[in-house]
């Protein structure tokens, strides 16, 4: 008989307490800091040569306080969970998802009557599309935190479209992660890791879209060969009984739904575009920034006036459909808050709240009973924020303890001996390491670009091959590393154990950082334009 797999909080906890261990064995150390500007903003970076031994920190009891730490350092993405979890459940509560889904589901069977399209695959098409989609978002602008959101809707879409919760996830976390590994013009971790190096903003483009699309191109066949295996068998997931939570839910494919008077949608539809049109005044013209270059275009009042008609023709047809309209624009004004405006979490959690409180008054639900939905819906995901910041506690025993910087220091020291293969080789180890204590991509290259663009003049080797080997040592593993409260909340939201996960992810995970791998050698050996 097999042993019950361990619960993923127990499994956090076990690694709260072997970092607490390490620190005993570990001798503290720590490098000095200073504040330098990169691409104009204050980071804090390495002084260079600058290591000292400090008095060790053990960890004895901070293995119990390390998890009210760990609340506090990831207090935001918590609130954007619990926050995201209340405000969908209002919005799923008027079913509107649900009739989104099934109408796109209709969609695409009638698609499937082409005899071409069939033979292609048009299901195919749909989640290479959606992947493709959010791989340009990680890749652009560093999409993350705001898969979170995006999980509670593409997971009952795979489910309805035969499939399960991984590929649900890997639409969108998946996706959105591998373009961040092979990022081209994410100013958090190309555009820092570029200027620490003291190298030209976005240079090496034209290899760098090269390595987006290699990426892409084996991420998307994995995931769409594990796709076709479930759609064939849906029981052979790894996740088929936690699914069922989630095929209850999706229920026929005739959804039924009482018809909601739509007086007071029409009420709300004429607050939010008289707020909008305020808002198209005060800010006209949005920066948007592609990589060294800056657009500044009017994208919040052409939003503004799309949301008017699309409003107008959504609440002829019914609330549902005027409900999910509102889904869309919020989707829209957060990708134009984020590129155009410096959104972050705060203001992704604004959006969804009011997007949350509007699809109630919209389906005409009284302020108790929006209330009570919002509790609900926030009970329902408490599991998903209270892992975040469980999790969150290994990296504050980590950095308590005093013990990175002197991993960092002994390991780089020992390596400059190997020859550049070989130095290239255990770079890429470290930062692929390291991303598992240290997920945050930005707080990664401030502490390590300074030491490795200097061991990188020491060998011989570009500048530009540490970049890479930074991006991707820090990309690959931010889908599989239990640090990453991302990751954590993407997985709890989807209703994934951690160790289910980790058992798919591991082969997947595995192979990118073969690629990864060999993606980095031509910039050691060619002649490559930026390199």
């Amino acid at each position: 008989m097999l042993k019950k797999v361990p619960h993923t909080y127990v499994i956090i906890f076990f690694l709260i307490v072997i970092c607490a261990l390490l620190t005993w064995l570990i001798p503290g150390g720590e490098f000095e800091r200073e504040s330098v500007i990169v691409n104009g903003v204050e980071r804090s970076v390495i002084k260079s040569g600058s290591f000292h031994e400090t008095e060790s920190q053990l960890q004895t009891w901070q293995i119990f306080s390390s998890f009210f730490d760990g609340f506090l350092r990831t207090s935001d993405i918590i609130a954007l969970i619990l926050l995201i979890g209340g405000s969908f459940w209002i919005l799923n509560d008027s079913k509107s998802i649900d009739i989104g889904i099934f109408s796109f589901l209709k969609s695409i069977r009638r698609l499937e009557k082409s005899k071409i399209l069939a033979t292609i695959g048009v299901q195919n098409i749909v989640l290479v599309g959606i992947m493709t989609v959010f791989s340009l978002f990680g890749a652009i602008f560093g999409m993350s935190e705001e898969t979170i959101a995006f999980t509670i809707i593409f997971v009952p879409l795979a489910i309805s479209m035969g499939y399960d919760s991984i590929v649900g996830v890997s639409l969108c976390f998946v996706a959105a992660a591998m373009g961040f590994a092979g990022a081209f013009l994410n100013p958090f971790t190309v555009g820092v890791a570029q200027g620490l190096s003291h190298i030209p903003l976005f240079s090496g483009l034209e290899y760098r879209i090269l390595m987006w699309v290699i990426i892409n191109f084996f991420g998307f066949a994995f995931i769409l060969r594990y796709a076709a295996k479930i759609k064939k068998d849906p029981s052979i997931s790894v996740v088929y009984e936690d699914d069922a939570y989630w095929r209850s839910r999706s229920g026929s494919t005739d959804v039924k739904t009482e018809k909601i008077k739509p007086t007071v949608a029409w009420i709300a539809m004429l607050i939010i575009s008289v707020a909008l049109i305020l808002f198209s005044f005060v800010t006209p013209e949005s920066s948007i920034a592609i990589g060294n270059k800056v657009f500044n275009i009017p994208a919040i009042p052409v939003a503004t006036m799309l949301f008017i008609v699309m409003g107008i023709i959504t609440l002829r047809h019914s609330v549902q459909y005027f409900i999910l309209s509102l889904l869309t624009f919020t989707i829209v004004f957060l990708v134009i808050g984020v590129m155009g405006h410096g959104w972050y979490i705060k203001e992704i959690s604004t959006i969804f709240l009011a997007m949350g409180i509007f699809a109630g008054v919209a389906a005409n639900k009284s302020p108790n009973a929006i209330t009570k939905l919002f509790l609900d819906g926030a009970k329902d995901i408490l599991p998903a924020a209270l892992i975040v910041g469980l999790a969150r506690g290994i990296v504050v025993i980590l950095e308590d303890g005093k013990i990175i910087d002197t991993i960092l220091f002994y390991v780089s020291d020992s390596m400059q001996n190997f020859g550049e293969v070989g130095t290239v080789g255990i770079m890429y180890l470290i930062q692929t390491m390291l991303n598992v204590f240290i997920p945050s991509g930005s707080g990664q290259a401030a502490l390590t670009i300074p030491i490795m663009s200097q061991i990188s003049d020491l060998i011989g080797i570009s500048r530009q091959t540490t970049v890479v080997i930074f991006q991707l040592g820090d990309g690959f593993t931010n889908m599989i590393t239990p640090t990453s409260g991302v990751l954590i909340g993407v997985l709890g939201v989807a209703r994934i154990p951690y160790e289910k996960w980790f058992k798919w992810a591991a082969s997947f995970i595995l192979m990118l950082i073969v690629i990864g791998f060999l993606l980095i050698l031509p910039t050691v050996f060619l002649e490559l334009n930026g390199f």
